[in-house]
């Protein structure tokens, strides 16, 4: 247990630009999940770490004592297991396709997710809009999901307690955007999670938490390293977020988007960023398989159509009305359609995904604070991406809302973030892979 003088001592050391070493940082976070250490202490460290930064070896102390601070999930029974994340962004369904179409390929895939918060969406709120599905599994209940080859459950709160604590304190003092937290945070989980290959896709542009590419790939390279270290096996993209993903952008929306990805009928670059995430988790969870051969496999699982099988199979498992996976039309729809129109003629350059996601927040398809309900049914649906033609006063987009004024507003908005100009090429998706 820390003592106040052994923490102000802490704080100086990492204030003047020291590193600390690992037994101070365990005792860092044992005082954190003991109480001893106040919340003013671990604000003043973190600010500390915000400005002066961390080395490789006291993040990976950092990720490791978070790890060991509540529960950690033994997988080894199930045999080799691996997990995908991605840093948040807008219209990011990835995992309801890749995750399915790797469990179809031979892979194992235990996922542990989490809720959105402000522009982003999260996983289980988009899962949860199916009616029944569950995603607070028991510990036994998440092994016998993961046995069947697909599981994606909500994490327990005794898993990488102290990660909960500092994310809290991070949210409400402007250290959020730290490269080393954010790593510890992310890893600290992906590792008590259990997983022996880790996924990760980290995202870059103004609608992700990295805007700029070259901080999105410290970060990647970073949590490699921490993976690498702990005994994992790790790769990360790091992947385009200046525009959304896809077209729908929402939680009911985003899985009726997902199903027509796993039939073959999704946009490109939603597919060919779902492939390519996949493929790796299928090289990496299963022996003997190179990416040619793996990236074979999950166009197989996606044109037989064995991956939207184990989506359908997944949610049966977890309790939801699986009838919405042939049906998607059973799943929550909105009272009220308006459309945001183009200001003009021109090719569409850009799509800002932040303000996309503000107006979905305003409408309520995401949430400010950890308390708050979302509207499974609201969001937006893009009529046109970028590089798509457009006249003067055609529908771009189309907001579904409950309410009228907020519908209304986030018109306003969504109109505003199209760019039009000349004809741009489309990029790739997929920027660069770490290793």
């Amino acid at each position: 247990m820390a003592d106040r003088t052994s923490v102000a001592q802490l704080i100086e050391k990492k204030k003047h630009g020291g590193a600390l070493a690992p037994e101070e940082i365990q005792t860092f976070v044992d005082g954190l999940m003991s109480g001893s250490i106040s919340d003013a202490q671990a604000v003043a460290l973190m600010m500390a770490v915000w400005f002066v930064g961390m080395t490789e070896a006291e993040t990976t102390a950092l990720t490791l004592a978070m790890a060991r601070s509540g529960e950690t999930l033994d997988l080894s029974p199930l045999g080799r297991c691996v997990d995908k994340h991605s840093s948040g962004g807008v219209g990011d369904k990835t995992t309801l396709i890749a995750a399915p179409l790797a469990a179809a390929a031979g892979a194992r895939v235990v996922k542990l997710s989490g809720r959105g918060l402000g522009h982003t969406g999260g996983t289980l709120d988009k899962l949860e809009s199916i009616r029944g599905f569950r995603t607070d599994l028991s510990a036994d209940e998440f092994r016998r999901a993961a046995a069947s080859g697909l599981v994606i459950a909500g994490q327990s709160a005794d898993l990488a307690p102290a990660d909960k604590r500092l994310y809290a304190l991070r949210d409400v003092t402007g250290t959020i955007d730290s490269i080393p937290l954010i790593a510890a945070s992310i890893m600290s989980k992906k590792l008590a999670a259990g997983a022996h290959g880790i996924v990760l896709d980290v995202k870059c542009g103004r609608g992700a938490f990295m805007p700029d590419r070259e901080g999105a790939e410290r970060l990647a390279r970073l949590m490699v390293r921490i993976g690498t270290d702990a005994g994992r096996a790790m790769a990360a993209a790091v992947t385009r977020m200046d525009a959304p993903l896809g077209r729908a952008i929402g939680n009911a929306l985003e899985v009726k988007e997902a199903i027509a990805t796993l039939r073959g009928d999704g946009p490109e670059d939603l597919t060919r960023l779902s492939v390519a995430l996949a493929a790796k988790m299928v090289e990496m969870g299963c022996e003997g398989l190179d990416a040619e051969r793996a990236t074979a496999h999950v166009r197989e699982a996606l044109a037989s159509g064995a991956g939207l099988a184990a989506l359908r199979g997944m949610v049966a498992r977890q309790g939801g009305d699986a009838r919405c996976i042939d049906d998607p039309e059973r799943l929550p729809a909105a009272p009220i359609r308006l459309s945001a129109c183009a200001k003009g003629d021109g090719f569409v350059r850009e799509i800002d995904a932040r303000c996309i996601g503000e107006a979905c927040l305003l409408v309520g398809a995401g949430r400010t604070r950890k308390e708050d309900a979302v509207d499974h049914a609201a969001g937006v649906m893009l009529l046109r991406q970028v590089g798509g033609k457009v006249s003067s006063g055609e529908p771009v987009a189309e907001i579904h809302a409950a309410d009228a004024g907020a519908a209304e507003r986030a018109v306003a908005i969504v109109a505003e973030a199209f760019v039009l100009g000349s004809a741009v090429e489309v990029g790739e998706p997929i920027l660069a892979w770490f290793p």
